[in-house]
This record gives structure tokens, C-alpha cells and sequence, in this order.
């Protein structure tokens, strides 16, 4: 029976599961469930932001829009291919990757995807602030409230962040088609004139390039929240739903704030949602900028989930953790505690550089989902032994040479692509700011780990199943 038969059932009171095996006697959810839930996750503002990249730079706004759609299905395709790997496997994302890396050789890749997660909620904070305050200011004690939202969710589990996304998404969808609309009818089919209306090959790579990598970023928590599923979840839909929903959510905002940057004289989206909700009536403008805030405390809350689960695999790594309910609500105060610290103690002038940290962490991120991607469809085809990726001592062992030799290969390929505030690669300099990084990291990494692992593709590893009572295989 297809997994879209079985009932949803809610939320199934606190978790009990943190970096174990879900058994599948308790396996639940409905795979178009995965469509809502990453169509909010992407409804940030800061994909808004993406969007005001190409006419910043002087794209009309059809190649911006383009820029952005076409950037973020590429992007939206591997992160969603991960998805998949949840109900085979029935483990978290990230520890996954002790099959491609070992158990002590996973801690590098693991550590990026946690300054990642807390990365990405300060700068959710920030703007939630920034959001409120246009109501009800108060400052930085505002950060504390979304913490404790955030972990609140994050505790109960995974059942209340699909329900929480999910109503979220119905909530934003009506008042942002109206938002839309109107900035479409006032400006754009009114004859407003735009700000920029050129084409350039460059500003397109660059808005390109740019959404491509801000949807790759997702990758690291994909299988988190596909992972009690019914394992016979039919993978063409469980993929689908995935791509949709987080292509539907990043892509729409994003190509509003190609809209914005192109008609509105307003460089801040707050200030712009603002700006062009009140013309639907006075007070709508407060509306939609309250609106975007349910989203960011929601996948703050699935940041937060992400990064402590990831860091008890990193502590299980060096000392067995026992999983369950302590381990995941301690792992989610010390994620809550030290996001709330950051986001108090950054300086509004370093938001620049905290910006070119979290690119840092993307580039440190891409060729660890290439290489996790070619072992599970390519290399391994999804026959593991989960008995043995949850024992740090198991079969995968405490380093892969492959995975890493494949790892650091494609990041060093990514050097002379780089955009940062300190360094402008040669190559990324010779097309005039285009960073395609990501694109290269894919290749490299995801070839190389192929090449040394191809004797083994399609092998059907009996050792290793036989070893897992579970038989996990696809």
C-alpha cells in the first residue's frame, strides 16, 4: 500500500526518538505533508533577499525572475533527491554520512552543518526582530522569545514542526498572493518604471548562482523530516512533494523581492512589504510584515532540531550517547542557549561578515551532499546497515579515505570560484563576480568519490545486511 493511503496522525505527543533507528512499527505521515512543510521552510525573508540581487545589479526583472527559478531548481534537485533517504533509512541526515566518511572522519562535515543551523537562526532572529519591532518594540529581548519558541517547538518534536509548517504555510499563502498581486496590479501592470531593465551575462550567472547555492544549503536536515514515513513511501512522490515545496516557497519570495528591487524604492524587504501592503489598506503593510515572522520562528525551530541531532552524532562519535528524549532536549537548550548568546552579542555592523561566514559554511557544506548523494544512488544504490552507521564502532569504521580524498578534492576545486568579502577567486573574478562554486563542488566531488568507489557499485554488501536485522535496503 502507497504511503499517500495512510492517515496522518498529528502529533503523536513528545518524541521519544532522537539519533536512533525508527522503527517501522512506528513509521507514520503522509508524503504531500513533505510540500508544506519545506514550502515554509523556504518562505524566509532572507530568500526574499535573493531576489534583490540581479536587479541590484542592473537585471531587468523577467532575467532576474528566470535567474532565480532556474538557480533554484537546480539547487532544489539534490536537496530534494535526499529526501528519499529518510524512509529507507530511517535515520537523521547527517549520520548518514559515516558511511561515506567514517565515524571520526563524518565530525568535520557534521560540525559545518551545526554553525550552518545556528548561522541561519541568528540571522532568522534578526529579521523577526526587525519584523516585530515595526509593532511592538523591543529590541534584543525579542531574540530570547523567538529562542524559546524555537526550542519549545523543537522539544516537543517532529510531529508539532510538521504541524506547525504546515498550518504556517496556509497562513502566509493568503496573505502573500495578496501582497503579489498588488504589487504586481500598482506597479509593474500600471507602467511603474522599473529601476533596472538591462541583461548582462554576469548579473545573471551571479542571481543564478546565488539562489542555486541558497537552496543546496537545505540539504543538510532533508531526511530529518522524512524519516518516520512508512519505508514503502513511493520515492517519485516523497522527491516530488520535496521539490515542489521547497522551490514553491524559496522561489516565490524570492521572485517578490525581484519585484520589490525592481519597483520599490525601498533596499529592506520589511520596509518594503510594508511600503506596498498598505496600498491594499492602511494596516495591511503591518499584516504581511507580521506574517513573515510565523516562518522564520518555525524553521528556526527545524534549525534548531537539526543542529542538536547532528551534534549528538558528533558526541556519540567520541562517547556513546544514549538517544531519547534527554539527549534531544538538553542537545536543543545548548542550540537555543547559544543562539540566543550570538544573536545578542552580534554587532548590527558585523552582519556583513557574518554573511561571509554562513558562505563559508556553504561552500564547506556542498561537496559533502555529492558525495552522501553518488553513495546512496550510485555507489551503494541504498543497501546499508544501519546497525552498523549508529555503532561508531561498526563496519563503516572511523575514517573513509574515499569520502574524504572525494571531499576536500571538490572543495579545493571550489577555491578559484570564490565569492567572499576577503577573497574574489580568479575565475569567479574573470566572470565578473559569478560564483558557480557550487556547480564545480558538485562535479568534482561527486565524480571523484564515484571513480574510487565504482568497483563497489551495485554491489549488494550481504555483509553488511546481514549484520542489520532491519535488512534497510531499496
Amino acid at each position: 500500500m502507497g504511503n499517500d493511503a495512510r492517515p496522518q496522525a498529528g502529533i503523536r505527543g513528545l518524541e521519544t526518538r532522537s539519533i536512533d533507528y525508527v522503527p517501522l512499527a512506528e513509521r507514520h505521515g503522509v508524503v504531500w505533508h513533505q510540500g508544506p512543510f519545506w514550502f515554509t521552510g523556504g518562505f524566509v525573508l532572507p530568500s526574499m533577499l535573493i531576489g534583490f540581487i540581479g536587479p541590484s545589479m542592473g537585471l531587468g526583472l523577467i532575467w532576474s525572475i528566470i535567474g532565480v527559478v532556474t538557480g533554484m531548481a537546480f539547487g532544489t534537485l539534490f536537496m530534494a533527491l535526499h529526501a528519499n533517504q529518510g524512509p529507507r533509512l530511517g535515520l537523521p541526515q547527517m549520520i548518514q554520512s559515516r558511511a561515506q566518511f567514517g565515524a571520526r572522519g563524518a565530525m568535520f562535515p557534521m560540525a559545518v552543518a551545526i554553525f550552518i543551523y545556528v548561522g541561519y537562526n541568528v540571522f532568522y532572529f534578526i529579521l523577526s526582530t526587525e519584523a516585530i519591532d515595526t509593532v511592538v518594540p523591543g529590541g534584543k529581548i525579542w531574540y530570547v522569545l523567538f529562542g524559546l519558541l524555537a526550542v519549545g517547538i523543537a522539544i516537543v518534536g517532529h510531529d508539532l514542526l510538521h504541524v506547525f509548517q504546515r498550518w504556517s504555510s496556509f497562513i502566509i499563502l493568503v496573505v502573500f498572493a495578496v501582497l503579489t498581486v498588488v504589487v504586481i496590479v500598482k506597479y509593474a501592470a500600471a507602467g511603474a518604471p522599473p529601476r533596472a531593465t538591462g541583461w548582462a551575462f554576469t548579473p545573471f550567472l551571479v542571481q543564478f548562482a546565488a539562489a542555486g547555492g541558497y537552496q543546496i544549503s537545505y540539504a543538510i536536515y532533508v531526511s530529518d523530516y522524512s524519516r518516520y514515513l512508512p519505508e514503502d513511501a513511493p520515492v517519485k512522490k516523497l522527491i516530488g512533494w520535496t521539490f515542489i515545496g521547497g522551490l514553491a516557497g524559496a522561489g516565490w519570495l524570492a521572485c517578490l523581492g525581484s519585484l520589490f528591487a525592481t519597483y520599490v524604492a525601498a533596499s529592506d524587504p520589511i520596509v518594503a512589504m510594508h511600503e506596498v501592503g498598505n496600498l491594499v489598506f492602511p494596516g495591511f503593510g503591518i499584516i504581511a510584515v507580521l506574517a513573515s515572522v510565523p516562518p522564520m520562528i518555525g524553521t528556526s525551530g527545524v534549525n534548531a532540531y537539526g543542529a542538536m541531532l547532528t551534534g549528538a552524532t558528533i558526541a556519540d562519535g567520541i562517547r556513546h550517547v544514549r538517544p531519547g528524549v534527554r539527549t534531544r532536549v538538553l542537545g536543543l537548550l545548548i542550540v537555543g542557549v547559544a543562539t540566543i548568546v550570538v544573536s545578542v552579542a552580534i554587532p548590527d555592523n558585523y552582519l556583513n561578515a557574518f554573511n561571509t561566514f554562513l558562505g563559508v559554511m556553504v561552500y564547506l557544506l556542498v561537496p559533502w551532499t555529492a558525495v552522501n548523494l553518488v553513495d546512496f544512488y550510485l555507489v551503494r544504490r541504498g543497501h546499508y546497515s544501519v546497525t552498523d552507521i549508529v555503532d561508531p564502532r561498526g563496519a563503516y569504521g572511523q575514517w573513509s579515505a574515499r569520502g574524504l580524498t572525494a571531499y576536500f578534492a571538490g572543495f579545493l576545486a571550489m577555491v578559484p570560484f570564490f565569492s567572499l568579502s576577503f577573497y574574489l577567486g580568479p575565475v569567479t573574478r574573470a566572470l565578473g563576480g559569478a560564483d558557480l562554486s557550487f556547480v564545480v563542488g558538485l562535479l568534482v566531488s561527486g565524480l571523484l568519490y564515484w571513480l574510487i568507489s565504482r568497483q563497489r557499485a551495485g554491489q549488494s554488501f550481504p555483509a553488511e545486511i546481514a549484520a542489520d536485522p532491519t535488512r534497510v535496503t531499496t
